[in-house]
C-alpha cells in the first residue's frame, strides 16, 4: 500500500528533536528528511514548494474548481520526541488477533494488552509496530504521511473538486519550538489542520496551556570533613523545592482536563543545581495561578536560602487553542463532517498537551487537531493501525471537497 511504504519510509529518518539545543531546527538531521520531502512534493507536481532555512516545507496544491474557494492548509511535524531513540527504527506490520504481540524475541519484550488495553480496539487490523528498542515516529510522520497521500489521491481523482490546497511540515513541534517560525502570511490559509493526534477519531479543538519553568540553586561547597555550618548543599536545595509543590497535582495522578506540575529534570552537584518543570493547565485562570504557586515556592526557598541562591524563571510556550477556534466553529464542523464521511465517529476531546496548532491559532490560523492513528507515542511500545491511517487521509480528501462543495 502506497500510504504504508511513504510511513516507512518516513520513519526510516532520524528525526529526533532536542530541548537543550540553542539552534533552530534544533538537529541539523531533520534538514535530511525535510529535503527528501521537499524532492517528492516537486516530483507529485506540486507548486511553490519551498524549504526555509529554518527547515519549514511549504508546497500548494492548486484548486481544480472555478469557484472561489478559501485556501486550507494541512499541517504536520517532522521532528519526533526527544524521550525515546528515533534511529535504525525497525519496524514489522502484524495482524492482530487479539493477546500479547511478540516485539523482539531476543530481549522478550512484549506489547502486551494488560499493559495497553488499547489494543484490543484493533483485533482483526494490521498494526506497524517496532522492535521494542525504538520509538515508531508515528508521532508525527504519520501525519506527514496522510497528508502527502491524501494530495496523491486528490491528484488522481480529478473529479473530486478542492480549492487550493496548501501544505506545511514543520521541525521542532516535540520540544515547542515548532511554530517560532512558521510564515502564517507565506502559508496564505483562511484556517488549517494540523494531523498530529492520537486514535482513530480524535478531535482536538482544546489544549493544556504550557509554561516552562526552572529553578537555579547556587550552593557552597566545602570539604565534608570541615563542612559544619559552612556547606550550602544545592541538590537538597533542589529536591526540598520539589516537596512544596503538590504531589498529587502531577501527571501520574491526572487525567482530562486536570492540570499539573511535571518535574522533567533535575541535574547538578553540591555547588549548583537545577529543577525543571513544566507547567500545564486546560484552565488559563488556574494556569495563572499555578505559575504564581511555582514562584511561591521560589521564594519560600530565597527566604530560607538568601535571594541570590534561588533563581526561578518561568517562560509560556503555548495557550489553550479554544479562546482563538471558537470564534470559527466552522472548522470544526468541516472536520466533523468529513470524519463521518469516512465512516469515523469523531471523538471531541481536549489535548493532555499541545500541537503546532495551539500556536497557529493565536497567531491568526484556527488549526484545530485530527487523529493522525498511532498509539504509545514517545516510547517503544509506540504502534499505529494501517487502517486508521487510511482514515485519517480518507477525512483530509473529504475536508478538501467538503469546503468546495458549500463554497
Amino acid at each position: 500500500m502506497e500510504l504504508v511504504d511513504r510511513f516507512l519510509k518516513y520513519v526510516s529518518f532520524d528525526t529526533q528533536s532536542d530541548e537543550f539545543s540553542e539552534t533552530h531546527p534544533s538537529t541539523a538531521k531533520q534538514f535530511a528528511l525535510a529535503e527528501y520531502l521537499r524532492d517528492e512534493l516537486i516530483g507529485m507536481g506540486l507548486q511553490d514548494v519551498e524549504l526555509t532555512d529554518k527547515c519549514y516545507l511549504y508546497a500548494t496544491l492548486p484548486a481544480n474548481t472555478d469557484k472561489e474557494v478559501p485556501a486550507i492548509g494541512f499541517i504536520a511535524h517532522m521532528d519526533t520526541s526527544p524521550d525515546a531513540s528515533g534511529k535504525d527504527i525497525k519496524t514489522s506490520i502484524v495482524k492482530y488477533e487479539g493477546g500479547d504481540v511478540l516485539l523482539n524475541a531476543e530481549k522478550n519484550i512484549v506489547l502486551s494488552p494488560e499493559q495497553f488495553p488499547e489494543m484490543l480496539h484493533y483485533v482483526g487490523e494490521d498494526l506497524i509496530v517496532t522492535d521494542g528498542t525504538t520509538l515508531l515516529g508515528a508521532d508525527d510522520k504519520a501525519g506527514i504521511a496522510e497528508i502527502v497521500q491524501g494530495v496523491a489521491y486528490l491528484q488522481a481523482h480529478p473529479e473530486l473538486k478542492h480549492g487550493k490546497i496548501r501544505v506545511a511540515f514543520t521541525p521542532d513541534e516535540e520540544i515547542g519550538a515548532g511554530a517560532d517560525y512558521f510564515d502564517v502570511e507565506k502559508l496564505g490559509c483562511k484556517w488549517g489542520y494540523t494531523f498530529d493526534g492520537g486514535e482513530i477519531g480524535e478531535l482536538e479543538y482544546e489544549n493544556f496551556n504550557a509554561a516552562a519553568a526552572k529553578v537555579d540553586f547556587v550552593g557552597r561547597n566545602v570539604h565534608p570533613g570541615y563542612a559544619k555550618d559552612k556547606m550550602i548543599n544545592a541538590l537538597k536545595m533542589a529536591i526540598e523545592f520539589t516537596t512544596l509543590l503538590p504531589e498529587a497535582e502531577s501527571p501520574e495522578h491526572t487525567e482530562g482536563y486536570e492540570g499539573f506540575f511535571h518535574l522533567i529534570d533535575v541535574h547538578g552537584e553540591v555547588e549548583n543545581a537545577t529543577v525543571r518543570y513544566i507547567i500545564r493547565d486546560h484552565s488559563r485562570e488556574i494556569f495563572e495561578k499555578r505559575k504564581a504557586d511555582f514562584l511561591k515556592a521560589a521564594q519560600q526557598m530565597a527566604d530560607k536560602y538568601g535571594a541570590e541562591r534561588v533563581k526561578p524563571e518561568v517562560r509560556d510556550q503555548y495557550y489553550n487553542m479554544l479562546e482563538e477556534v471558537e470564534k470559527a466553529m466552522y472548522v470544526v464542523d468541516f472536520a466533523k463532517e468529513a470524519m463521518l464521511q469516512a465512516g469515523v465517529t469523531p471523538k471531541v476531546q481536549p489535548i493532555r498537551g499541545g500541537t503546532d496548532g495551539a500556536r497557529l491559532s493565536f497567531m491568526g490560523l484556527p488549526c484545530p487537531n485530527i487523529f493522525a492513528g498511532g498509539l504509545n507515542f514517545h516510547g517503544r511500545f509506540e504502534f499505529v493501525p494501517v487502517n486508521s491511517m487510511v482514515k485519517a487521509m480518507e477525512t483530509m480528501v473529504n475536508i478538501a471537497t467538503l469546503v468546495e462543495a458549500k463554497a
